[in-house]
């Protein structure tokens, strides 16, 4: 029997549709829009302007290194380095604005230095063959070594001539009210998530997640694009110190501590396998934002901040049982 063009049309939209309920990022979004109605009801204090704006200010740092981090996932890799890298940036651009050197001599240098470290840590792992769980777990000590060594193990707050032009690029709102590093993580995450779906180089990203060794046999390029991506995590982490410092308007050697855990959970959370393959800027955000919301809640709804670990940590395994359900019923 011939298929009409009403069918089809109506085949392809079913699937689409099934597509798009069937993925990870989709639940997840679903919690938090979820989670935002029952708090707006819960409390007087979640819908505030003020504390929104806290929201989507306080998630940026977490998902613009998450945005890095999924491509490292993606292509089965992990990097435990990068709450290490953000302080050594951090602590970099500090020094240099403070010695009396202009913004842009401090950025440059902030950004040079995760372009160095994230390259050292591919060139381990793609050339060398290092498991590149030792390599970043080795760089997240060597980092905030670093950090201390530049800093004198002090805090640093002024960042001399240009010191009020950082404190608006990361603390300012120039656009419609919305918070610098809001902006700063749209731009990133629209970028992340073009080189992923519509180049070579996403492409590639993929195929090496896939399946290494079949990528290798079809002439994918694979160990520059894994220093790619080891550089492109280090640079998000380099990024977001550079917004943060602008936005605390100090920095100290503690700065970043435990956030790889945070990035990592967002990256997973929001879709990410960590065997390599799947992954996507938008669940980068989603899972970036169920944990700031998490976060945001408890303190809300009185309940002890330390339980927050127990709520990320349910949520990740939340996520990676919803995924093993996924691949049963795939295979089946």
């Amino acid at each position: 029997m011939a298929t009409t063009l009403e069918q089809t049309i109506a085949h392809k939209q079913q699937s689409w549709l099934s597509r798009i309920v069937g993925t990870q990022t989709f639940w997840v979004l679903c919690a938090v829009l979820l989670a935002c109605i029952y708090l707006s009801f819960a409390t007087d204090s979640f819908a505030t302007t003020k504390n929104l704006y806290n929201i989507t200010r306080n998630v940026t740092f977490v998902a613009i290194i998450a945005l890095g981090m999924t491509l490292v996932i993606i292509t089965g890799g992990i990097d435990l380095s990068v709450g290490s890298v953000l302080c050594l940036c951090s602590m970099v651009l500090g020094v240099t604005m403070h010695a009396g050197y202009g913004i842009e001599v401090g950025i440059a240098a902030a950004i040079a230095t995760a372009l160095i470290v994230g390259a050292f840590n591919g060139v381990l792992i793609a050339y060398l063959g290092f498991p590149p769980f030792v390599v970043t777990l080795g760089m997240l000590s060597i980092a905030r070594s670093l950090a201390m060594v530049a800093s004198g193990n002090t805090v640093v707050f002024e960042f001399g001539p240009d010191h009020n032009l950082l404190l608006s690029l990361g603390g300012g709102a120039w656009f419609f009210g919305i918070a610098n590093p809001v902006m700063y993580m749209i731009v990133l995450a629209l970028l992340t998530g073009f080189v992923l779906r519509w180049t070579r180089f996403g492409r590639h990203v993929y195929a090496i997640g896939g399946n290494e060794h079949a990528a290798t046999l079809t002439g994918v390029p694979v160990k520059p694009i894994k220093v790619a991506v080891y550089m492109i995590s280090a640079l998000s982490a380099g990024i977001a110190g550079i917004i943060q410092t602008g936005w605390l308007g100090a920095i100290t050697t503690n700065i970043g501590a435990g956030l790889e855990l945070q990035v990592i959970a967002a990256a997973v959370i929001g879709g990410a396998n960590l065997a390599g393959g799947v992954g996507t800027a938008f669940g980068a955000l989603v899972g970036s934002a169920l944990i700031e919301v998490i976060r945001n809640s408890l303190g809300l709804l009185g309940i002890n901040a330390f339980w927050q670990g127990t709520f990320i940590g349910g949520a990740i395994i939340l996520a990676v049982l919803f995924d093993r359900i996924r691949n049963f019923r795939q295979s089946e």
